[in-house]
């Protein structure tokens, strides 16, 4: 099975890359309609796993021990079939 983990900052953080990249959006390349610009990870990955239950505590073990931030960063992820 493929896994997707999506990996952003707390709303609570100002997201200094998203704001740069809204701003020339919006005044560099002509889209003023863009707004609240979020910049984030995506980590994809292959499981050897089909029961729910063990991908969640998988993937909760693999961000709390390498790939998110808890104090700043968010995570959700999706299996991908």
């Amino acid at each position: 099975m493929k896994l997707r983990i999506l990996i952003s900052l707390k709303k609570a953080v100002l997201d200094t890359q998203g704001k740069a990249i809204e701003s020339v959006l919006q005044k560099n390349l002509g889209f003023p309609q863009i707004s609240q610009v979020r910049q984030g990870k995506v980590v994809e990955m292959e499981i050897a796993e089909s029961d729910p239950a063990k991908i969640k505590k998988i993937v909760d073990e693999i961000c709390d021990k390498l790939l998110v931030n808890k104090i700043i960063e968010d995570y959700e992820y999706e299996v991908i079939q």
